[in-house]
């Protein structure tokens, strides 16, 4: 039996598109059945942050000797104007 390469192609997207409608069924499932019985909290409380340690010279040194040995300079050639955590 000759099929034409249209009929195969649609066939094959049709496949495809039938195998994505299960797995998203298949997902939606799985979380009706795992998520019973639990509930949402109520008020959500912000994580409490430490307050960021102050930048000693240790650091600002270590930064310093590390940017200068990437650029090939000497630490003197360098000035380094700010140092901000992220």
């Amino acid at each position: 039996m000759d099929y034409s390469s249209a009929f195969v192609c649609v066939m094959g997207m049709g496949t495809v598109f039938f195998g994505l409608v299960c797995l998203i069924g298949l997902t939606k499932l799985m979380s009706v059945i795992c998520g019973k019985g639990k509930t949402a909290p109520v008020a959500c409380r912000s994580p409490q942050v430490p307050p960021p340690e102050p930048i000693r010279p240790e650091m600002v040194a270590a930064i310093s000797a590390a940017i200068a040995e990437d650029l090939g300079t000497d630490v003197t050639g360098i000035r380094i104007r700010s140092i901000k955590r992220l």
